[in-house]
């Protein structure tokens, strides 16, 4: 698994505040459906991706079958897609950049793809491979501990992570 700062992974989770899900799923047993309630709930806008849903609602927003289809600007690409699948997408996101105001690109977990990754650096965007952006938000959010859970992070204050 990649590592990755706990500071850069908090400056994402701070400034990304709209997250495109490609690979968001209608069927509420899946990780992906999950994971998007619960950071809606945190209060990240959640912009589903996802062609066979387009034009359906997930967790109450529309869901689009492209990035190039999302109105309006949005932070971060969230992809729940097999490595394989990350090429094309983050080739769309580096070429929406600009327009969009794409500022990082988080692969979930067992999604990785070295090459991709290098050209969204080259492009100037951030990135995380093989992590869940849930997971990361609840343990350096400290909300992993209250359940007993080791986050790595020892503090008798409990951790703001919206600032």
């Amino acid at each position: 698994m990649p590592a990755y700062a706990n500071d850069e992974l908090l400056e994402i989770l701070r400034t990304c505040r709209t997250i495109a899900m490609v690979g968001a799923s209608p069927n509420w047993v899946r990780p992906s459906y999950f994971a998007m309630k619960y950071l809606q709930s945190k209060g990240y806008r959640m912009i589903p991706v996802n062609p066979a849903a387009a034009g359906e609602e997930i967790l109450g927003e529309p869901a689009y079958s492209s990035l190039s289809e999302i109105p309006g600007r949005f932070d971060m690409v969230d992809i729940f897609r097999r490595s394989d699948a990350v090429p094309a997408i983050v080739e769309e996101a580096i070429q929406l950049a600009p327009e969009k105001g794409i500022k990082a690109i988080w692969m979930q977990l067992g999604v990785v793809h070295e090459g991709a990754a290098k050209e969204a650096r080259k492009a100037g965007l951030k990135v995380v491979m093989d992590r869940c952006v849930k997971i990361e938000f609840g343990r350096l959010s400290g909300e992993l501990s209250w359940g007993g859970i080791n986050s790595g992070l020892i503090s008798s204050r409990r951790r703001r992570l919206i600032a």
